[in-house]
């Protein structure tokens, strides 16, 4: 009996999902990770509660750029061993020198955080809250550096064929950190009560014990550990830095301008009353869950374009681009099926949506997750699409796309409705709907386009394979 036919298609469908499936539940369990950190929090009391939400609202936005500028190293990784796997000594350079911009990333974002107090002074906070943000800061930021180097070493694992490592270190992280705050904020298990700074050393002390596993998981590999990507770390790459910064610096930008203007719009919501702003803040939560599925078919969509655009194999890049936008709009449209069949239970998560004392609390989520649902597609389009395009080393352009839609469109549509009529916040989240629709629209026409845009060419935008110096035989020890 003839065995059957292989179907590219089915294959295509079946490697993204082996890769996303692992980072998907990655990012996940990061959100459970910062959920932690509020339950902890939340028991010392409003004013540390509060302090933590202004810290955690600078470095979060400062961490998610970051990471987002060293995951660079995906898309440029993932070309060089389409082009030539096993490509031993160029990944191992451009890991090399991705750990080296985490660490000076990790520095200039330590600086940011360091204005954490006066920039809360500047904006009108109370004095109280801005000094309580400020001692949790100067422990929080200590965790920048470990961070972004394990965001390089998730990235490398993920673009090798190992994602899962980044699920399972991500699922140790959340017993580390519980643990940290069990310990250090309450003065458990012979640890001090350190209140709100504990938890900052609780986050320090995961990202260092995740930043290990990954060290560990790597030298432990034998796929992984043939690359030898902390061997000769003192040789500088000049021409692969360049790389990278030219590729993740409009990624970073990219992802500023998106969690911006979601922090826009929560200055928005706080001028209608604490009331819209909580439920704004519940709704969103639910949001941003929702999210971690089309952002972990996103990494795996940049992998994979990146694979087939390295190897110059043109209908292999609009295979893995269509399966990567398939799954992801169709995780989306469940997503956006229980937010309008079953609200309430996604709610339950955060209060009780039958108590009578939160009726307009809940009310309020409601007719914002209506919104939400009504964009989970456009959401899950945008950020695949963007994915997809990353894998094409193609930043620059979708960063004016999102800067354009996020905030000419999106945040000027929120402030109007919400500000100039009775929509309010009803009126903040259709502009948040529109800005992501408006995003989504221009990053599948471009991704549509990227034949005619020569977006699928190799040309001269530095890849391994386009280089002289590489075309020689590699050794595994070989000295780079």
């Amino acid at each position: 009996m003839p065995a059957p036919k292989a179907s590219p298609w089915r294959d295509e469908f079946a490697a993204t999902l082996r890769l996303a499936g692992p980072l998907a539940a990655a990012n996940v369990l990061q959100m459970l990770t910062y959920a932690i950190d509020v339950m902890f929090i939340a028991r010392l009391g409003e004013d540390e509660l509060a302090a933590s939400s202004l810290a955690v609202a600078v470095f979060g936005t400062v961490t998610w750029s970051l990471s987002a500028l060293v995951g660079a190293v995906s898309a440029v990784a993932a070309a060089e061993l389409g082009a030539r796997a096993p490509a031993l000594r160029p990944i191992r350079r451009t890991v090399r020198m991705a750990l080296w911009l985490s660490l000076a990333a990790g520095v200039f974002g330590m600086g940011v955080c360091a204005a954490t107090e006066p920039l809360m002074r500047l904006t009108g906070q109370e004095p109280r809250l801005a000094a309580l943000a400020g001692s949790y800061m100067a422990i929080l930021q200590w965790s920048l550096i470990p961070m972004l180097a394990a965001a390089v070493l998730r990235n490398f694992v993920s673009t090798l064929g190992r994602p899962i490592f980044a699920t399972l270190i991500t699922a140790g992280g959340i017993g580390v950190n519980a643990l940290g705050n069990y310990a250090l904020v309450f003065g458990r298990l012979g640890a001090p009560a350190l209140g709100l700074q504990g938890a900052g050393w609780a986050t320090l002390l995961t990202a260092l014990a995740v930043l290990a596993a990954y060290i560990a998981a790597i030298a432990m590999d034998p796929r992984l550990a043939r690359y030898h990507v902390f061997g000769f770390f003192w040789r500088y790459d000049g021409r692969r830095m360049a790389e990278l910064l030219r590729i993740g610096t409009p990624i970073a930008l990219t992802v500023l301008a998106e969690a911006g203007v979601f922090s826009a719009a929560a200055f928005l919501m706080g001028r209608f009353g604490a009331l819209p702003l909580a439920a704004h803040t519940l709704a969103l939560q639910i949001a941003a869950f929702a999210f971690q599925v089309p952002f972990g078919v996103s990494q795996a969509a940049t992998i994979r374009v990146g694979l087939f655009f390295g190897a110059r194999d043109e209908p292999g890049i609009a295979r893995a681009g269509i399966a990567a936008l398939v799954l992801g709009t169709g995780c989306m449209m469940l997503t956006a099926l229980a937010m309008l069949v079953a609200p309430r239970w996604l709610l339950w998560v955060y209060v009780d949506p039958w108590a009578p004392a939160n009726a307009a609390l809940v009310g309020l989520a409601v007719s914002y997750l209506t919104i939400a649902a009504a964009f989970q597609l456009s959401d899950g389009v945008q950020v695949v699409a963007a994915g997809a395009l990353r894998g094409l080393q193609d930043t620059q352009v979708p960063m004016w796309i999102a800067v354009f839609s996020y905030w000419a469109v999106g945040f000027a549509l929120a402030a109007g409705l919400g500000m100039l009529t009775p929509l309010a916040g009803v009126g903040v989240w259709i502009g948040l709907a529109a800005g992501l629709t408006c995003t989504a629209g221009l990053m599948l026409h471009r991704w549509q386009r990227r034949g005619a845009l020569g977006l699928t060419a190799m040309e001269s935008r530095a890849t391994a394979a386009s280089s002289p110096r590489l075309k020689r035989p590699l050794r595994v020890r070989a000295r780079s």
